[in-house]
């Protein structure tokens, strides 16, 4: 029996899975928590074989506690479920220490695989974003990830660029585009990855540098 710790700061996601998970005779969720630190302070108590974590969390957030778990616990198996698909994000979740990467928008039957083959001690790539990465690869065998990343950009995230760039908050582009709070955090995530920037100032320099950001217009 391979023992599940859940931790995703949305108490609905925590027992969507938890219900999905009680039909799989071989796994069986034995707690969880709604960030990092609380997953670190409980797993003494109540060990776990893997952990099933988001990334996008308050507090610790999924990364540093990706990190932490696997210095602390190296035995525990640690799947990460997120929305993000970049290959950057990719990238340092598996250097982190992660085992396996699956999408939150992977069916039910891939997140039990991916569960199964960390448990066991394999990694495990969602499909969607391996098929995305051969895509590129067979596509622009060429192509130099930092002279490519403006491109990379999608048109939802070149506005919410063009947003940054202009001074909003993450509240304010929710407002003006119509989404979400944490879809807008989400996409700014990306849009870093994208562009390798650490943070705001860098970002736009970046886009000013790319010529990224509309014009402003003459009064």
């Amino acid at each position: 029996m391979t023992r599940l710790y859940i931790v995703d700061d949305h108490a609905l996601v925590r027992s969507g899975l938890r219900a999905v998970l009680a039909a799989e005779p071989d796994l069986t969720v034995v707690g969880e928590a709604a960030e990092g630190q609380a997953l670190l302070n409980q797993l003494p108590s109540n060990p776990a074989d893997v952990v099933l974590l988001d990334l996008n969390m308050p507090g610790l957030d999924g990364l540093a506690t990706v990190r932490r778990l696997h210095a602390e616990f190296p035995e525990v198996g640690i799947l990460v479920l997120s929305m993000l698909a970049h290959e950057c994000t990719v990238a340092q979740v598996f250097a982190a220490g992660a085992l396996g990467y699956i999408l939150k928008s992977a069916a039910t039957s891939e997140i039990i695989a991916a569960l199964r083959a960390v448990a066991a001690s394999r990694a495990f790539l969602s499909t969607e974003i391996g098929l995305a990465m051969l895509h590129r690869v067979t596509t622009y065998p060429m192509l130099v990830p930092t002279a490519s990343a403006a491109e990379a950009l999608t048109a939802r995230e070149q506005e919410v660029l063009q947003c940054i760039a202009d001074g909003l908050t993450n509240v304010e582009i929710a407002d003006k585009l119509f989404m979400s709070k944490r879809t807008v955090e989400t996409h700014r995530q990306n849009i870093i990855a994208k562009t390798h920037t650490k943070n705001t100032a860098a970002l736009i320099k970046f886009a000013v540098q790319r010529g990224l950001l509309a014009q402003a217009q003459p009064g």
